[in-house]
């Protein structure tokens, strides 16, 4: 079954309907975004989320040391990297923590080289600010992937996401915006996208 990801998680209120819903993974900010958190704060909010549920720490081009604090001091069980980060970074990563590592792909029409040493891919419509735009891609590039498995992100809703699911069968699907009203996350969009893509409604 397709996991689903909650990325954007800001508050406690976030914290108790992710685990009410619990989706497989949340998404922890740390990158320069209206959705960011810092470690203390991280810290906290990691403390209250069901341990069914993996925090993703999502960094953009940020150093290998703050990452690592994070992951030893367990506020975050996998490492998001939406920057520029090549696989020399990656390879440097690796000898530091042993969490499993996901590489955001922008896509704006064909696939570009794509990395190989990640864990996962994330695939997530190009822009200058590096996701977060609520804005999807032409899925149809995704249908010939054979490579390692991936999270689908940009533009995914409780409307278009079991259609993506269908069509494409990631490893999980990916949702900040398409579950918020007013820049907040929203308890029923968060519960409706879970369940469509688990197929429960």
């Amino acid at each position: 079954m397709t996991k689903v990801k909650i990325c954007g998680l800001r508050s406690e209120q976030d914290i108790a309907c992710a685990n009410r819903c619990l989706p497989d993974y949340v998404g922890f900010v740390f990158a320069d975004s209206k959705r960011r958190i810092n470690a203390e704060t991280a810290r906290g909010l990691k403390k209250q989320l069901d341990y069914r549920i993996q925090a993703v720490g999502v960094f953009v081009n940020q150093g290998i040391d703050l990452i690592t604090r994070l992951c030893r001091q367990g506020v975050i069980d996998c490492v998001q990297l939406h920057g520029d980060e090549d696989e020399t970074y990656i390879r440097a990563l690796r000898e530091s923590v042993s969490h499993r590592i996901i590489k955001a792909v922008g896509v704006a029409g064909a696939l570009p080289v794509l990395p190989v040493s990640p864990d996962y891919l994330l695939f997530d419509t190009a822009s200058a600010q590096r996701g977060g735009t609520g804005k999807s891609f032409d899925w149809q590039v995704l249908e010939d992937h054979s490579g390692p498995p991936y999270f689908l992100a940009g533009g995914l809703d409780s409307h278009n996401v079991a259609q993506a699911v269908e069509r494409l069968h990631p490893y999980c699907v990916d949702v900040s915006s398409g579950v918020e009203t007013d820049g907040r996350k929203d308890p029923e969009k968060i519960d409706r996208f879970i369940k469509r893509a688990r197929g429960m409604l």
